[in-house]
């Protein structure tokens, strides 16, 4: 790990406050977005008060990119400058543009080797990535980021998942690089033909896209079925890959010396407590051909404080990211989000798939899960559902193959509430 890692808090708070002056200096007199966001609006906050700097979020730069089409006036530098475009999934709205300039992508790939390093990977390894490559930027930056680190890597694009545990096998993968309910969908697979993934070569699965790898029982579920150590990591599109998990598989990390990170209550906007959860407000310090200052990325994080028995005085979130702000369900008065129900269904070996339904009686939200298990599991998972957030959630049996799988992101919610 790099000195940074370990050093002091002063030591990385100075490091942030030099980064983000330099960082200011270069983008206010050429950013349209950010010279009148920062110069009218928060009144030429000194860069040191990074309180008194107003919030960016998604919604803005949507609404900018619909008001100056293409790609919105949040550029630094002339449109020639800029090498890749890449873009967000959409799974919360309109998909949002964004391009990097040859320096902004190097340092895409510089926080992707903090990723791999904190997970062992070495250039002795060889790197599978288990999905399709299209214009969603995390599976080029995994890519790029084992470039710098001189791995061997195979990109898995363009097959389906049966040649893709096939060429794992055939190439002696060591580490396997997909959303984590991908690789669950691969272990299924693998089941399904014979094939037993903790007999391959794979030591290492690394995971994003969605809350899981840092959730207990489903990291415990990825290791069983690969026989490997599953580490997770956090990242977005428009903000960078800003999180890693380290040796302790806690939580995550906050990677402090590329990025500025605030937790505060997502009503009041004040910071939180250590132990206490808020949403995380991130500030990059490497992309400033489209910067994103306290862009309030909607995750919900817990303070973990700084201190780790790994050595690390980076801020860390136990659990990773816990869900997003606004997919908290309130049962009858009980907080429910989906990733503690995760935790609960995949403690259980016999569930293969399941489906959180919300619906609305009044002004109260109610949920059912159509599960695919044997029935005589049902009694056991609805006590330990009960353990877990004092509810009764009925439960309906389904045949298996009968709820969709995925590569990407899971979606799992079939929310049927008016709105």
């Amino acid at each position: 790990m790099s000195d940074l890692e370990t050093a002091s808090r002063s030591l990385i708070e100075a490091h942030q406050l030099a980064r983000l002056q330099a960082g200011l200096a270069r983008l206010l007199p050429s950013n349209r977005f950010y010279h009148q966001k920062l110069n009218v609006r928060a009144g030429l906050a000194p860069a040191s008060d990074l309180a008194r700097l107003p919030f960016t979020t998604k919604q803005e730069l949507v609404a900018d990119q619909q008001a100056h089409p293409l790609f919105g006036s949040n550029l630094t530098y002339p449109l020639s400058d800029y090498i890749r475009l890449h873009q967000t999934s959409g799974t919360t709205g309109q998909p949002l543009k964004i391009l990097d300039t040859q320096e902004s992508w190097d340092w895409w790939a510089a926080c992707w080797t903090t990723v791999y390093r904190a997970a062992g990977v070495t250039r002795d390894d060889i790197l599978f990535l288990a999905f399709g490559f299209g214009p969603f930027i995390g599976f080029w930056s995994a890519y790029e980021g084992a470039k710098r680190i001189g791995a061997l890597t195979v990109p898995g694009g363009g097959m389906d998942s049966l040649q893709r545990l096939r060429a794992i096998q055939e190439v002696g993968a060591t580490v396997l690089v997909c959303t984590p309910s991908y690789a669950l969908r691969l272990a299924e697979v693998a089941q399904e033909h014979g094939m037993d993934m903790r007999e391959s070569h794979v030591r290492v699965t690394i995971h994003a896209g969605e809350p899981g790898a840092s959730i207990p029982a489903t990291r415990e579920r990825i290791e069983r079925a690969w026989g490997a150590k599953t580490y997770d990591h956090a990242g977005m599109t428009e903000m960078g890959a800003y999180g890693f998990m380290c040796s302790q598989q806690q939580g995550i990390h906050v990677n402090e010396g590329e990025f500025i990170a605030e937790i505060l209550d997502p009503r009041s906007g004040q910071p939180v407590e250590e132990g206490q959860a808020g949403e995380l407000v991130l500030t990059n310090l490497g992309r400033w051909g489209a910067p994103a200052i306290r862009y309030r990325t909607g995750d919900l994080v817990r303070h973990g404080g700084y201190n780790c028995a790994c050595g690390r005085t980076f801020l860390a979130l136990p659990g990773g990211v816990l869900g997003r702000v606004d997919d908290m369900l309130i049962v009858r008065g009980v907080n429910v989000y989906p990733s503690a129900l995760a935790d609960v269904l995949h403690r259980f070996p016999e569930v293969a798939e399941y489906k959180v339904i919300v619906t609305q009686a009044g002004p109260m939200d109610e949920i059912a899960l159509q599960v695919e298990c044997p029935a005589q599991v049902v009694p056991r998972l609805q006590e330990e559902l009960h353990i877990a957030f004092n509810l009764r959630i009925p439960i309906e049996v389904v045949e298996l193959g009968t709820l969709p799988r995925f590569e990407l992101k899971a979606r799992r919610v079939d929310d049927r509430r008016q709105r």
